[in-house]
């Protein structure tokens, strides 16, 4: 079962995929955001559907993909997760999770374009596995405690500038806010179809060139760790997104930082979640 939204950006409609069909969701929800997650939407999504409660959506393949995520409070992202990723860039391994913000508004859909900002030269890409946040967590008692808080996962790209975020006075949240610098998506697999989060191999492609090929078995902090942790420090809403961190490959690692250009396309995936595509264009 997919979670996921169609339509024009601004105007999408909550979907869900089921057995290869697309049922539209509008009976149950206007959207899929924090509300429907934490009013156990899943769980009524299900019911739903066993009981042939649900229209189904017979162009839903002409229609845009967005974001399976709307209007989340959040993005909180984790750098420096993966052992081969510190190693490339330099980096000692953190004590604890290196942990910055990311505007909102830079999620769009996860084939949508990406816009190289005005003066940069430094736009790298980074594959990442995202959490969705299900029901409201404020100081979770455990890891394990806190698992039981995420609604699902999805394909993340954590669009960087580099230049911005470590040349520009040391402020990473300049290098990771510019417009569009978050696709997601194509959907929202719920957390428990997914299984072990630990267990996912992560891809990545340049113009069809493999720049990224990992497993989340390679975080320094899993995923329970990192949104327990999170917890302590602030509240985690439904809908807020997590990125966890990305793998070795990034353009920033690589002898020659092949930074993005204006006309390459960027693909990723993680297995189980889906496969993204983006073109990068002038800001």
């Amino acid at each position: 079962m997919n979670f996921l939204r169609l339509g024009p950006a601004g105007r999408e409609i909550p979907i869900v995929q089921h057995d290869g069909t697309s049922f539209d969701l509008r009976s149950l929800t206007a959207d899929l955001d924090g509300a429907f997650w934490s009013a156990d939407g899943i769980a009524r999504t299900r019911a739903a559907l066993e009981h042939g409660e649900l229209a189904e959506l017979p162009d839903a393949g002409a229609l845009r993909v967005g974001a399976p995520v709307a209007r989340p409070n959040k993005i909180v992202c984790i750098g420096l997760n993966y052992r081969d990723h510190a190693a490339e860039t330099g980096a000692p391994l953190p004590a604890e999770p290196v942990v910055f913000m990311k505007d909102p508004m830079t999620l769009v859909g996860p084939f949508d374009d990406v816009h190289i900002p005005r003066g940069s030269t430094q736009t790298d890409w980074e594959v990442e596995l995202a959490v969705v946040v299900g029901t409201t967590i404020r100081y979770a008692e455990s890891p394990e405690q806190a698992m039981r808080h995420i609604a699902g996962y999805a394909v993340s790209h954590d669009v960087s500038e580099r230049g911005f975020q470590l040349e520009r006075g040391g402020q990473w949240d300049k290098g990771k806010s510019c417009e569009t610098f978050n696709p997601l998506g194509p959907w929202l697999v719920p957390a428990d179809e997914v299984g072990d989060p630990q267990a996912l191999s992560l891809r990545l492609w340049v113009n069809g060139v493999l720049r990224q090929d990992g497993t989340t078995k390679d975080m320094i902090f899993p995923v329970a760790h990192v949104v327990w942790y999170l917890s302590q420090f602030m509240v985690l809403y439904p809908g807020d997104v997590i990125n966890t961190g990305t793998p070795a490959g990034v353009a920033l690692g690589l002898p020659d930082h092949p930074y993005l250009r204006a006309g390459d396309v960027v693909e990723l995936e993680i297995s189980g979640l889906g496969r993204a595509r983006q073109a990068l264009v002038a800001a």
